[in-house]
């Protein structure tokens, strides 16, 4: 069995940082940390209800720790108290996104809320619900120092899931045959293999994001991450189903979100 590759907070925090793209300018390593730290977005006045930061049980590796970005994209707003986060709109089944023994993530993110899931190249990167892909990415076109856009994610499959929610991953190395737009997939379902495409520093991850379909299809920025993914997928990792509905819902209401 393959190991995940020992992972430093300073490995994981240039990653969080770089792979992913951040609001501003190329994500470049060499950029200075901008972290966004949800514990402390939690405190504040405007992100009151943004969801906490959860105990690290699911994380071995240290997370980095920076103040809050004073990005207005990195502050979405939520209303939703966080019991509701535990049912549903739909009944829906939730599977952790990486089918791998050997995952870490973070619970902060660069710039705007995310999560990068730290695996092997080659895992599988399942389904996190039943619903239908909305947008595929089968090349990498992503170009260092160009300006941030959709070809930082390289190859990636975002899914409308029957809940009404968007989930969205990246830097595969490989997207399943059949998944294309339009396509239904169950929960569980194989959609592509890990990797380090677009702007990923070289490390093999998953950005992960999670975000109400907006325009459906196009809306980059929203579809990237807007609803911190932590405490969701330390549910789903142990086998519950803590459901991202009632927050999602609320970003949408509280934002410029129309489909």
């Amino acid at each position: 069995m393959r190991l995940l590759r020992s992972l430093s907070g300073l490995t994981i925090a240039a990653v969080c940082l770089a792979g992913c793209g951040g609001a501003n300018g190329s994500g470049s390593p060499a950029s200075t940390p901008q972290f966004v730290d949800p514990a402390a977005q939690a405190s504040s006045a405007e992100s009151a209800s943004v969801p906490a930061r959860p105990p690290a049980a699911a994380s071995t590796a240290a997370s980095p720790r920076v103040s809050a970005s004073t990005s207005a994209s990195a502050k979405p707003k939520s209303k939703a108290s966080p019991s509701a986060d535990t049912k549903p709109a739909t009944s829906v089944k939730y599977t952790f996104p990486v089918d791998a023994s050997n995952v870490d993530w973070s619970n902060t993110h660069s710039k705007y809320p995310a999560t990068d899931l730290f695996v092997d190249c080659g895992e599988r990167f399942v389904a996190t619900t039943s619903g239908t892909v909305l947008e595929v990415s089968l090349a990498d076109r992503y170009v260092e120092g160009n300006p941030d856009g959709p070809n930082n994610g390289g190859l990636s499959v975002a899914i409308e899931g029957d809940d009404g929610v968007r989930y969205y991953g990246s830097h595969l190395s490989k997207v399943q045959s059949g998944i294309k737009p339009g396509a239904r997939v169950k929960s569980g379902q194989l959609l592509g293999l890990t990797g380090k495409t677009g702007n990923s520093s070289g490390v093999c991850h998953v950005h992960y994001g999670i975000s109400p379909p907006c325009a459906r299809t196009g809306d980059w920025k929203v579809r990237r991450g807007v609803v911190w993914p932590y405490t969701y997928l330390a549910s789903w990792r142990k086998g519950g189903q803590k459901s991202p509905v009632a927050t999602v819902t609320s970003w949408k209401k509280d934002n410029d979100c129309r489909p």
